[in-house]
């Protein structure tokens, strides 16, 4: 196959060939306002399950869902103290697993929002992160030391308003966080 005017050929793809991921629907989920079920005023599990028929009536083929592990929300669960459990806001893993098997049985792939840098103050590799200046997970967050007068060493800002950095008074350090 020529590619025409000396340029390089471009091979005739099926798009039955194509990466799923490019050619399926995906639906992004954001569970604490997709569908609350047991009125605390916060979507949960269930109501996504309850919804799977209607996303699928819609051509969705993937759903994304936001993130659901155990967390402080402080950062509406991209600070997740663990990664392993659900929060219970949203749930259980029993729940989670419902869900899931609803979902494959309906066809639907589940792509879950998986932040793994970012992590709670709550998440035992930053409490051992700050534990010591030499502790192995040190480096698997952004410690510095204050200026000259006190402060953090940049003036960056939170996106949830104020300095981006924090003094943790066990290390005599600040950490940044966005």
């Amino acid at each position: 196959m020529s590619g025409g005017k000396g340029g390089p050929a471009v091979p005739y793809r099926d798009v039955h060939e194509t990466a799923w991921w490019r050619a399926d629907v995906l639906y992004q989920i954001y569970p604490r306002s997709f569908q609350d079920t047991n009125g605390d005023g916060i979507g949960d599990l269930e109501g996504i399950r309850r919804r799977l028929d209607h996303l699928v009536s819609l051509g969705v083929d993937a759903i994304w869902i936001s993130p659901i592990f155990a967390s402080p929300m402080a950062d509406f669960g991209y600070d997740v103290s663990d990664y392993r459990a659900i929060d219970p806001i949203f749930g259980t893993m029993e729940d989670f697993d419902r869900l899931l098997d609803e979902a494959h049985r309906n066809g639907l792939k589940v792509i879950l929002d998986y932040v793994p840098n970012h992590t709670s103050d709550e998440h035992p590799w930053f409490i051992e992160s700050r534990a010591s200046r030499r502790s192995a997970k040190r480096d698997w967050y952004v410690w510095r030391d204050a200026r000259a007068d006190g402060g953090p060493s940049t003036n960056w800002q939170s996106e949830f308003g104020g300095s981006a950095w924090t003094f943790d008074d066990a290390t005599g350090q600040f950490y940044y966080h966005a």
